[in-house]
């Protein structure tokens, strides 16, 4: 079996630079770490985490808590938060909650019993529930927050990134914009409802909630959703869909109706998820940045494990907006 020797040796550094690279990598150059990775990849070397563990009083494991595991959005946070995570020397718990309270509790009382240091959690928090199932010392980190979210957190601006959607879609000239919603008391559909809100204020468009249909953020959501819009007398021709999922679904649903997007009515969504470039047609969406929300959680997370202070408790990243060939001007006839 082999050693922290044999790695040392096969990377052409100290002993003490290898022990460095396994427990404090931020204090080892991106080189010498680069070959401590080669060198354990080639003689096969595990570290005893374990005894690392007792010397430490750490796990050097964190938990994250997904409420839909089958999210693509969530399935990318995830991913740049475990890499993080495995350049800090840290292991990731993964937890499906599946946005039930009890499931939740049950993952963080791994942190209570020091399986793990902290948590990472992916659904928006309500402000009446998160005094109420986050044990004092627990560590926690909400990486998907909104406006109303408390505690540390990383966010985008939802409200503004939806205003700018539904903005676009009555600069085209659409005037009657229905909406697929998440669940009304979810933080996320609060927010962007607010933005799809301001925005018909904006232009001195009337909110009509005969044309908000309520989905839950997922693909079938959105499929059975968009029919309350094709059976309308007076069909609006434009939709916003809160994430890409229902989206996707509801294009798909209009296809089967007879309609053509964006010729007959034009499709937007939020999160641009892999898909979303290509399904037909391509869609326009708010790209959120994944890759950087799960690397800012992973970092301020490892800050509170660690005794340290927060410079900023709110860290709210820019959203992009993307147009693709889902929208397009309202049709004439």
């Amino acid at each position: 079996m082999s050693n922290i020797r044999d790695v040392a040796r096969e990377a052409g550094v100290s002993v003490a630079t290898v022990s460095r690279a396994l427990s404090d990598p931020d204090k080892v150059s991106q080189t010498s770490l680069n070959k401590v990775h080669s060198a354990i990849d080639k003689v096969g070397y595990r570290p005893n985490m374990l005894a690392r563990s007792f010397r430490s009083a750490k796990s050097y494991a964190v938990v994250v808590l997904v409420p839909d595991i089958t999210n693509p959005f969530f399935s990318q946070v995830i991913r740049s938060i475990e890499d993080r995570a495995q350049q800090k020397g840290y292991a990731v718990l993964l937890g499906d909650t599946r946005g039930i309270l009890e499931r939740e509790k049950e993952y963080i009382r791994r942190v209570e019993t020091r399986l793990a240091d902290g948590v990472i959690q992916l659904r928006p928090d309500e402000p009446e529930k998160q005094s109420s199932y986050m044990p004092e010392g627990v560590v926690c980190v909400n990486a998907c927050g909104c406006e109303s979210t408390k505690g540390p957190r990383v966010r985008i601006d939802n409200r503004g990134a939806a205003k700018a959607v539904v903005d676009y879609l009555i600069s085209l000239g659409h005037k009657r914009i229905g909406v697929i919603s998440g669940l009304k008391d979810n933080p996320h559909t609060i927010d962007r409802l607010a933005g799809y809100k301001e925005a018909l204020a904006g232009a001195d468009i009337a909110f009509d909630k005969s044309l908000v249909a309520e989905g839950d953020f997922t693909t079938w959501s959105g499929l059975n959703s968009a029919k309350q819009f094709c059976t309308m007398t007076e069909r609006p021709t434009a939709i916003f869909c809160m994430n890409d999922e229902m989206a996707i679904g509801a294009i798909q649903t209009l296809k089967s109706h007879g309609l053509r997007v964006p010729e007959d009515i034009s499709v937007t969504g939020f999160d641009d998820i892999s898909y979303a470039r290509y399904c037909d047609p391509s869609l326009t969406t708010v790209a959120q940045p994944a890759e950087e929300i799960g690397k800012l959680a992973m970092d301020m997370l490892l800050r509170l494990i660690e005794g340290e202070e927060l410079a900023q408790e709110e860290n709210v990243l820019p959203a992009e907006f993307v147009i693709r060939k889902s929208t397009g001007v309202p049709c004439k006839d």
